[in-house]
């Protein structure tokens, strides 16, 4: 996927968000995320969203954590949310193509990251604003999801801080059945999981099906829609998996 192409899904799963929770209203609770309400979801994706156009728009090639998630509620918060949002997605619109500021994940370039990590960061968080609102949940696109997959398997559980670990070595597939190439396997270690890209030898456990489905039981914001083998290893990553 084009680094364009992401940035319109963030515009629109945004835009998306921002509606289904003002829907829902700010006392809400959000069922994909057991310890929040409407209020809470719109302060941590809004905060984010600010705290990754600095590294764009402000080009600070070092770290630099997050500001304090505001207090504001009720329409003052959603407007606020609605403004951050709008301005990453300008200033990602807007930036060059040779851009050079920090990324925590691999990436072509730092602004192919930041792209594509804040449409799948809002994407996720819709899904949670229309779990919240209640009646129809949009599932994301196949190839975004089969892309958000490659992301939070490849990426975010590549790194040190992963908690996805095992002290039996054991090894998970996950196969989305409806996108060609889209297989990974899993070797869960007591070191981060090594992940690669098809079907290398046996697996333990083999969870499948649509992208649009596992990207979001991966994301553990649905369960799996099938799982074949051994199904605690398909546990164990349910309740280890959680990313920070």
């Amino acid at each position: 996927m084009e680094t364009a192409e992401f940035i319109r899904i963030l515009d629109r799963e945004g835009q998306l968000l921002a509606s289904a929770a003002e829907q829902a209203g700010p006392d809400a609770k959000v069922p994909t995320c057991a310890q929040w309400q409407v209020r809470d979801l719109l302060r941590h994706t809004g905060t984010v969203h600010r705290w990754a156009r600095a590294f764009v728009a402000e080009e600070l090639t070092e770290f630099r954590p997050m500001d304090d998630e505001p207090a504001l509620d009720g329409e003052e918060l959603l407007a606020w949310f609605r403004t951050g949002h709008r301005l990453l997605v300008e200033t990602l619109d807007s930036a060059a193509p040779d851009l050079r500021c920090w990324q925590f994940l691999p990436a072509p370039s730092p602004l192919a990251f930041w792209a594509r990590r804040q449409a799948h960061e809002t994407a996720v968080h819709r899904f949670d604003a229309e779990t919240a609102r209640g009646g129809t949940r949009e599932e994301p696109g196949r190839d975004f999801a089969a892309d958000g997959i490659d992301e939070l398997l490849r990426g975010f559980h590549a790194r040190a801080k992963s908690r996805a670990r095992s002290t039996e070595p054991r090894v998970l597939r996950v196969r989305a059945d409806d996108t060609d190439g889209a297989v990974w396997t899993v070797r869960l270690t007591e070191e981060p999981p090594a992940t690669e890209l098809g079907e290398a030898g046996d697996a333990d456990c083999e969870v499948s099906g649509p992208a649009a489905r596992l990207y979001l039981a991966l994301w553990n914001r649905l369960p799996f829609p099938r799982v074949t083998g051994d199904a605690s290893v398909a546990g164990l990553w349910r309740e280890k998996s959680a990313v920070d």
